[in-house]
Formats: structure tokens, sequence, C-alpha cells
């Protein structure tokens, strides 16, 4: 069996080229993938100015990349949770139905 990088997979391409076609500074854009017990972790972070972006109109946005990243992680049989990190470093809480998990 060959080991994979647990730094990569396609849940984390997925997101970073979702991301850098929504915002105004894709350069500004870290994706950065880790895997624990509890399943994958992909933490985001943006340009200040593109946080509204990623958002969207009450946490629509944010909610709709997490649906469409956790059905690319049931492909996998891997459990998927994004977490968008705000540049001041804090985390954004949008709430979210799915977390019943």
């Amino acid at each position: 069996m060959i080991s994979q990088d647990p730094t990569q997979g396609s849940d984390k391409d997925f997101v970073e080229f979702i991301v850098k076609q929504m915002v105004t500074n894709p350069d500004a854009v870290e994706v950065t993938r880790t895997v624990d017990e509890m399943g994958v972790l992909i933490t985001l972070k943006v340009a200040k100015e593109d946080m509204g972006r990623i958002i969207g109109k009450s946490g629509q946005t944010a909610k709709s990349i997490r649906v469409l990243l956790r059905v690319v992680g049931s492909k996998n049989n891997a459990r998927v949770n994004l977490k968008i990190i705000e540049p001041d470093g804090k985390e954004v809480t949008v709430s979210d139905d799915l977390s019943l998990e």
C-alpha cells in the first residue's frame, strides 16, 4: 500500500480551485489540509477584502462550499470539514445545520 501525503488531496485542490475563482486576490489564498482521528480539516485563508465573497450573504457561500466539500469527502469515505480563518487569525463561525454528523 502506498502512503499518501496527508497534506495533499482532491478535497484541498477542490477548495483551492473554487476559492481562487471567486476572489479578487487569488495569490493570497492559502489552503492547508490536516488529517487526524476526526477526519480531514481544510483550513482556508484569504485576503481581508475577499472575506465577504467567501462568506457570502448570511454565510450562504461558505455553507455551499462546505456542502460541496462534504460530497467530495464522501466519495473518498472521509469526513471533511472547512475552517475559514480571518486575516487577524480568528476563526469565522457560520451557523451550519449539517454539523450534526
